[in-house]
């Protein structure tokens, strides 16, 4: 299914079993519009702690939203880990839910997200699962300059309430 933007969900939506997961993260309410700069400036503080060996990710990079975005948003923008981290400056330790949720793979740009995201709404309201929080997304895929965005790819996931 394409976008406006190119961007595109290369299968179909589905139900998955997550298991609990330790994240370094740095955690902020943001205003929507701030959250580029948010993520700029918690993605630096993150990559100096593992540039100076104090955190190894287990995985790509993540974002968890406490609840469905609106004009300001509880996040934590991190990374998994195996061992706990010890908390310094903005970096502190942050989990995902053992949880049962609904997810998708967005292809492209992050400006497509939204539609991804409103697929994947679509898709549980329409088998009648009532969606929850948290809200994540997994960035398989970093962005590199003169990089092509339609190769970038990004899971996302939404709890299920039972």
């Amino acid at each position: 299914m394409s976008d406006t933007r190119g961007a595109q969900s290369s299968e179909e939506p589905r139900v998955v079993e997550v298991g609990e997961q330790m994240t370094a993260v740095v955690a902020r309410k943001v205003p929507m519009a701030g959250l580029r700069e948010f993520f700029d400036a918690a993605f630096h503080e993150l990559g100096r702690r593992i540039e100076h060996g104090e955190l190894c990710p287990t995985g790509p990079a993540l974002s968890l939203y406490h609840s469905e975005p609106g004009p300001v948003v509880e996040l934590e923008v991190g990374f998994p880990v195996a061992e706990q981290v010890a908390p310094a400056g903005s970096v502190v330790v942050g989990r995902i839910p053992a949880t049962r949720a609904v997810t998708c793979t967005h292809h492209g740009n992050y400006d497509g997200l939204g539609s991804s995201w409103e697929r994947l709404r679509t898709w549980a309201q329409e088998r009648r699962l009532r969606l929850g929080a948290p809200l994540w997304e997994v960035y398989v895929t970093e962005p590199r300059p003169g990089g092509d965005p339609q190769d970038m790819v990004t899971e996302l996931y939404w709890a299920v309430e039972a």
